[in-house]
């Protein structure tokens, strides 16, 4: 399967980097099946460069896998986003886009309720992000090609 990560430089070998604010699953590599996404990353660089990937899993790894934005998918989210880590070496599932932050700010505070969260989160567009949290991890993946959005995008 061929996944992608929006950047502004190529990246032939993919790290895990610790930031200064964690992401919906936790420090990782994170990447996506979903081209027009990975094109929406890349466009936040001034060099927006598309890596992609070959992506081979290995079933002997822990795979959390999300396939929609439910409560279990909200939880892990809001515990990773606050810092905590987790024990998983590859998570894969929706992404809380910016919008998708908003409404859970909002949940968080009180202003939406959990349904009201669910509805909202349910109109928007789909995403998908996969990230990789262990070395172990990393080597299901292989650089194949690069694509230069250049600034046509």
């Amino acid at each position: 399967m061929l996944i992608y990560h929006g950047s502004g430089e190529i990246v032939r070998y993919p790290e895990i980097r610790i930031a200064g604010y964690t992401k919906d699953f936790s420090w990782g590599f994170y990447c996506t099946e979903n081209l027009r996404q990975a094109v929406r990353w890349a466009n936040r660089k001034p060099e927006p460069i598309i890596n992609v990937y070959e992506y081979t899993p290995d079933d002997t790894l822990n795979i959390l896998h999300f396939s929609e934005m439910n409560d279990e998918w909200l939880d892990f989210v809001a515990e990773c986003r606050s810092g905590k880590t987790h024990r998983y070496d590859i998570v894969e599932g929706p992404m809380a886009d910016d919008k998708i932050w908003n409404y859970m700010s909002a949940y968080f505070r009180g202003d939406l309720t959990r349904q009201q969260f669910m509805i909202l989160a349910s109109i928007s567009y789909p995403t998908h992000q996969i990230s990789f949290h262990t070395i172990s991890a990393l080597r299901c993946i292989r650089f194949k090609e690069v694509l230069d959005l250049g600034k046509t995008l």
